[in-house]
């Protein structure tokens, strides 16, 4: 058995992809599997992904796996887990990279502490700007409960910096079912994600420990991009919502989740000129029904206390749909 399995799913970066193949060649060990997925590019990246996996399997175990169609990146994901074989289990997005000796660093941290999983903290590199992003929990180096970590409501936690490849995950957790994502979303895929392993892995620990380049501004992103891929955010806190309702501790737990919810609503109708006008309509036309689907009490609740710029804008949206079902 691999001691780490890393997933890195491209998808037309033949851009960034020898940065990425070059890093994980800087972090290989004989010991380590790379899992490499290439999601139906159709540019170059095939062939430089190729060509890396060989020169990678001198000093590591190496797997390539070319989907027939593209699925979008949780999908890729879900396919590198089913094929990883490693004990731990980490990510890294195929335009991302790593610094020399960070991996070794990650699998002395997890089995020193003997938890589900760590977090990490950040680098955003957006052009020549490099920026730390800390992991939202003070306490570091100590195993905690993963389920406390969600809350307060009104704060920035743990579930709220979602990114999977911040981290590493005990096999454990896979074979628990924790570690899939939802398979098809295209965008917000680490959100729903997030909040379960939280709910229910067992025990988690946040480390300092600086490794992962996340590349931010890139123009093929769907960060960038205001077509209807990004609406999936949609379904995704959908699912969180479900699911957190059916947890135990849903009266505590769900305020959380709605606030959050809402707060991502505001912002993407904050940015509505970068959609394209039919994607924008559709957009408030999906907005303003998941707010009624949303639970109401916890609704009027985080509409009292959010600030006045964002509850406004969400307060009309949930006004109008009122308005339109009385009339109708």
């Amino acid at each position: 058995m691999p001691k780490l399995s890393v997933i890195v799913p491209f998808y037309n970066v033949q851009q960034f992809a020898p940065d990425t193949l070059r890093s994980l060649r800087m972090n290989a060990r004989r010991d380590f599997e790379f899992v490499l997925i290439d999601d139906r590019s159709t540019d170059e990246t095939p062939a430089i992904i190729e060509r890396a996996a060989d020169e990678l399997s001198d000093v590591a175990q190496v797997r390539y796996i070319r989907h027939g169609v593209n699925g979008g990146l949780a999908t890729a994901r879900n396919t590198g887990l089913d094929a990883a074989q490693g004990e731990y289990l980490t990510f890294l997005d195929g335009d991302d990279w790593l610094a020399r000796g960070y991996l070794a660093e990650l699998v002395s941290s997890i089995e020193g502490l003997g938890c589900d999983f760590v977090r990490t903290d950040h680098v955003q590199a957006t052009a020549r700007a490099r920026t730390v992003h800390r992991a939202p929990v003070g306490r570091r180096g100590e195993v905690l409960n993963p389920r406390e970590a969600i809350l307060p409501a009104d704060r920035t936690t743990s579930v709220d910096y979602a990114y999977a490849w911040a981290g590493a995950y005990h096999r454990r957790l896979l074979d628990k079912g924790l570690l899939h994502f939802t398979d098809g979303l295209r965008t917000a895929e680490d959100r729903p994600w997030i909040w379960k392993l939280h709910r229910e892995a067992e025990s988690f620990a946040v480390v300092s420990l600086l490794g992962v380049f996340y590349r931010r501004g890139v123009a093929s992103s769907l960060t960038q991009i205001g077509d209807a891929r990004q609406l999936d955010f949609i379904r995704a806190f959908d699912q969180v919502i479900e699911e957190t309702a059916a947890d135990p501790d849903a009266d505590q737990l769900l305020p959380k989740a709605v606030r959050t919810y809402c707060a991502i609503i505001a912002h993407h109708l904050a940015d509505e000129s970068k959609w394209e006008p039919a994607v924008a309509k559709r957009l408030r036309a999906m907005s303003a029904a998941a707010i009624q689907r949303m639970p109401q009490d916890a609704l009027g609740d985080v509409l009292e206390t959010m600030d006045m710029r964002r509850s406004s804008r969400l307060r009309r949206l949930r006004r109008r749909v009122t308005t339109a079902k009385a009339a109708a």
